[in-house]
């Protein structure tokens, strides 16, 4: 596996599992098993997908040492706030069943994002998270942050796919010393992405699907990447990702089918942002 050294020195593996839209706890907790027993060990959970407990529950029947495991939750927009994301850090530990927890992120870019940063802080610093950082991040916002606050992201989790490859957006976090890292790796299957003739060509070529390809281009990008699937095999294969790598033209042919927009929202949509808000009130 490889790994990727966070701008405070903590190593995290680039490729992870993540359990977004697995809320069912049986379903949930399998496929962390099945995850872990192919060789991942690195878990991405967050508090608004209701699963932290089944994540935990997995960690504990593994049997695994906690010193393998690389394990990152999110703490929820309606939790912001400085006293309020404390005492939500404690529950999702307590779902968790962990001692320390390895990458703690702001879900969202919206709400008291400032005193919940100052609790991270603290947390940080006092041995309870190894690292922590943000979700949904654009520039202004993550450069905002960094700024005028003592600890700088170490991680900002963003929608990234072949069809919005976020060029601009990791130049800045390679600026700031801020790892890039990809939610939804396979657009969720948006713009007939399993079938996309330019990835099905690469994968001829090497024997392997869309998603590894997807995957190793990321991984070839130094984006940390956590695909999501409930099929075993598929979670197995996924993994199978480090006995290929990907030519310059391979990469360019990729850069081709950007569609430099997102497959889901936009942060900075004025609704989008009103939305969210309605989720707190």
């Amino acid at each position: 596996m490889k790994n990727v050294k966070l701008n405070n020195g903590v190593e995290m593996p680039i490729l992870g599992y993540g359990v977004y839209q697995i809320p069912n706890y049986d379903e949930c907790k399998q496929s962390v098993l099945a995850a872990l027993e192919a060789g991942y060990r690195s878990i991405d959970t967050a508090q608004a997908y209701q699963n932290e407990k089944a994540v935990g529950d997995a960690i504990k029947e593994s049997g695994i040492y906690r010193n393998e495991l690389f394990i990152t939750t999110k703490l929820w927009i309606t939790d912001y706030g400085y006293e309020k994301a404390q005492k939500a850090f404690a529950l999702s530990m307590e779902k968790l069943q962990l001692d320390y927890l390895d990458l703690y992120l702001l879900h969202q870019p919206f709400n008291d994002v400032y005193g919940s940063w100052r609790a991270l802080e603290e947390l940080n610093k006092a041995g309870k998270i190894r690292a922590i950082g943000v979700s949904n991040f654009y520039p202004d916002r993550l450069v905002d942050l960094i700024s005028f606050n003592e600890i700088a992201p170490a991680v900002n989790q963003i929608e990234t796919h072949p069809f919005n490859q976020r060029d601009e957006d990791q130049k800045v976090m390679q600026k700031y010393g801020v790892q890039q890292e990809s939610w939804a790796p396979f657009a969720e299957g948006k713009h007939n992405f399993f079938e996309n003739e330019e990835l099905s060509s690469i994968g001829k070529k090497y024997g392997k699907s869309v998603a590894q390809v997807t995957l190793r281009w990321m991984i070839q990008r130094d984006i940390v990447v956590i695909p999501k699937s409930i099929t075993p095999s598929r979670i197995k294969q996924n993994f199978d990702v480090f006995d290929f790598e990907l030519t310059e033209d391979e990469m360019n042919q990729i850069k081709g089918i950007n569609l430099n927009e997102s497959s889901f929202f936009d942060h900075r949509d004025a609704d989008r942002v009103e939305w969210f808000a309605g989720l707190v009130r």
